[in-house]
């Protein structure tokens, strides 16, 4: 590893980074579309939608190709990919959507839904997430840091890597089944280690990890903020240290991803005894879509060449309806066609079998000659009861804005619409453990919310009459995730919450006021 840290400094490349550094977005996408449709063009799906008659248009100008991939295919939500091709493989069938059997699916239930979903993890798909991540650990090179961060271990604070066998398949959280096959020279530094994170109880796994931190030498950490904070915090406390870098001297670097960093950015500095770097990345149980290359920068970086191609559609009501469905007739576009600083959600298709499949994530391109993004919240988590279009991305920078204006950490929130008289509210839901007037609070998150959002500004003095903010301690928010069986792991709270969602939540609200009182 002391090798590697020396590579890095000098900045050694992959030949899949030069290419995308000197190659244009569309000429790598039209590539990888081409090479994706011909390694899946004797599967059922592709003897189905005719990718024979698709790959005839690589031979035609004008797009051609592309025209004839939206017209034959179609959108494919979740529910529509499984029902009709996913649960083949799960029977055991070859030749589905990808060559061969699948071996293993990813469990993902994301923060709307309330069972799991079941992703397939091709060998395709694992080797493009092992090179994307090599590609990322490269791209420190770019940090200023020190070549001895690399000969330091790098803890990886995922769900159990224990998988579960089912007939013909496993299933399990794509961190196990990505550990499974971790590259021999990577597994000395990989810490917890191979016991701990099999480890299926959260807490046992935290209290063990706590127990074993001061025998590691930790440069590098990744993880979702959340739960990266708790253990940090049960770290310090056990050891009855300050803060984590009086047992963690080399930590240099936190790689974050699933949720925005910025509400919790706060609480999570105050555990550090110096400042370290920061590097979002977007890892999804679909793919490893991008991550930032560069420092100082809070945007990532697309993927374009390994293993998935993108396509974009506007985030509009012309596109999804008022729950955030897309429709059926939805207009995308390449990554040639998109503007900067408009909101898309993106529709891929990958070696892992999926086939203009939209993930829910609503992205905004802040560099197109870059193709440089950041995530602006999901199909399904965003507001506008009345047109006032609150993204997650507003709501998230307005909590960082009143973190700093009281000086208090607020590392979760959710929101919900509701009904007030004859219009309409907001309710915010908001998690601190310090002291924070709940009055003065309410006025900064809509004070911040009306500069952040025009149309917010505009249906504040029109049909969103009231805001309503309750302060609840941090353990309601982790005690309402364990009872749905999300603790730990890539686990995230709903920062939106609608219908169903939300009546469980008020219910568990209820009895957890009622078991107080009793």
């Amino acid at each position: 590893m002391a090798l590697l840290g020396t590579l890095l400094k000098k900045g050694i490349r992959l030949r899949e980074m030069m290419e995308q550094e000197y190659t244009s977005p569309f000429d790598l996408q039209k590539k990888e579309l081409k090479e994706l449709l011909m390694t899946a063009s004797q599967t059922e799906f592709g003897k189905h939608y005719s990718f024979a008659d698709v790959l005839q248009g690589f031979r035609k100008g004008d797009k051609e190709f592309y025209k004839r991939f939206k017209k034959q295919i179609p959108i494919h939500t979740y529910n529509k990919i499984h029902a009709e091709w996913w649960t083949l493989a799960l029977q055991g069938a070859t030749n589905v959507c990808w060559p061969g059997r699948i071996k293993y699916f990813a469990l993902s239930s994301g923060t709307s839904e309330a069972s799991s979903k079941y992703i397939p993890v091709t060998k395709d798909m694992t080797k493009a997430i092992q090179k994307t991540s090599i590609r990322q650990i490269l791209s420190l090179s770019k940090y200023d840091l020190e070549p001895e961060i690399f000969q330091s271990g790098i803890l990886m604070l995922g769900g159990s890597t224990h998988l579960n066998k089912r007939g013909s398949y496993f299933e399990g959280d794509l961190s196990g089944i990505q550990a499974a096959r971790l590259p021999f020279w990577f597994q000395h530094f990989y810490k917890p280690g191979k016991k701990i994170a099999k480890t299926r109880n959260w807490d046992a796994k935290l209290d063990e990890i706590a127990r074993k931190a001061s025998g590691w030498d930790i440069g590098v950490v990744v993880g979702v903020p959340a739960w990266i904070q708790i253990l940090m915090e049960k770290i310090i406390s056990y050891h009855g240290l300050k803060n984590i870098h009086e047992i963690w001297p080399n930590l240099e670097v936190y790689v974050h991803g699933g949720v925005s960093f910025d509400p919790y950015r706060k609480g999570f500095e105050k555990l550090l005894g110096r400042p370290i770097s920061y590097i979002e990345t977007y890892l999804a149980s679909e793919g490893f879509i991008a991550f930032q290359a560069y420092p100082n920068r809070r945007t990532m970086r697309l993927v374009l060449n390994n293993g998935i191609f993108y396509e974009f559609i506007p985030f509009d009501e012309k596109n999804f309806d008022a729950n955030g469905e897309v429709n059926p007739d939805a207009e995308s576009f390449m990554i040639d066609e998109v503007e900067e600083g408009k909101d898309y959600a993106i529709l891929l298709s990958s070696c892992a079998g999926a086939w203009r499949y939209i993930i829910g994530d609503v992205i905004k391109f802040t560099s197109l000659e870059e193709a440089e993004i950041v995530i602006t919240g999901r199909t399904k988590h965003f507001l506008s009861l009345c047109g006032e279009h609150l993204s997650v991305d507003n709501m998230n920078k307005a909590i960082e804005l009143v973190s700093n204006d009281f000086n208090v950490n607020i590392p979760e929130f959710t929101v919900a619409g509701i009904p007030h008289d004859s219009l309409f509210a907001h309710h915010w839901f908001v998690g601190t453990d310090e002291k924070v007037d709940k009055k003065l609070l309410k006025e900064k998150i809509d004070e911040h919310l009306k500069a952040l959002n025009d149309d917010y500004a505009v249906e504040r003095s029109a049909a969103l009459k009231e805001i309503f903010v309750d302060v609840l301690p941090l353990k309601t928010f982790y005690d309402w995730m364990e009872s749905k069986g999300k603790v730990g792991g890539q686990n995230k709270f709903p920062r939106v919450m609608k219908n169903a969602q939300l009546d469980d939540w008020k219910n568990f609200l209820q009895q957890h006021s009622n078991g107080n009182r009793s």
